[in-house]
């Protein structure tokens, strides 16, 4: 049974492993990071603090999603721009052997329950890659719209904003 869970340390060498191909990286998430490859120690910095607990209290909430005892999936939530009501996902990362099964989206369901249900949000954002239709469509198929104002391109790296109401 799917469940998400918040982050734990021990979860930082598999959700790397998910990112050492170079090419897959700096098409999905090269910007976000100062260098390849990212490694486990660069992870807990992000998302720790020096007693060990996860940053969650500082309004950053990186969750990783499990099958049973196996994780398969990574995402962040943070509050855009501090305010509560607005919380953006994302780093959605998911197991490659997991992919197009629908993984991905029942752990963004799942994100989307909490995101409304516990920490009372109104509306969740994320961004997706012009050159990620499957990432597109599913967030499509739960129900995110294109925000207002974005402008065409044909830079495959451009980011298209997508926003989902309570």
């Amino acid at each position: 049974m799917l469940r998400l869970r918040q982050y734990k340390s021990c979860d930082a060498e598999k959700i790397v492993s998910w990112l050492q191909d170079k090419d897959v990286f700096e098409k999905w998430g090269g910007s976000r990071f100062d260098g390849f490859p990212i490694t486990a120690e660069q992870l807990d910095d992000k998302y720790m603090k020096n007693n060990g607990d996860c940053v969650e209290a500082d309004n950053f909430y990186p969750m990783t999603a499990c099958d049973g005892d196996e994780v398969i999936g990574h995402f962040i939530m943070r509050y855009l721009n501090g305010d509560p009501k607005i919380l953006r996902f994302g780093w959605v990362v998911l197991d490659d052997k997991k992919r197009g099964k629908g993984y991905g989206k029942a752990m963004l369901k799942l994100g989307l329950t909490y995101a409304f249900e516990i920490l009372q949000a109104e509306k969740v954002t994320i961004g997706v890659f012009a050159n990620n239709p499957p990432a597109y469509h599913c967030y499509k198929s739960l129900g995110f719209k294109e925000a207002a104002g974005q402008t065409e391109d044909d830079n495959p790296r451009r980011v298209i904003e997508l926003e989902i109401t309570k």
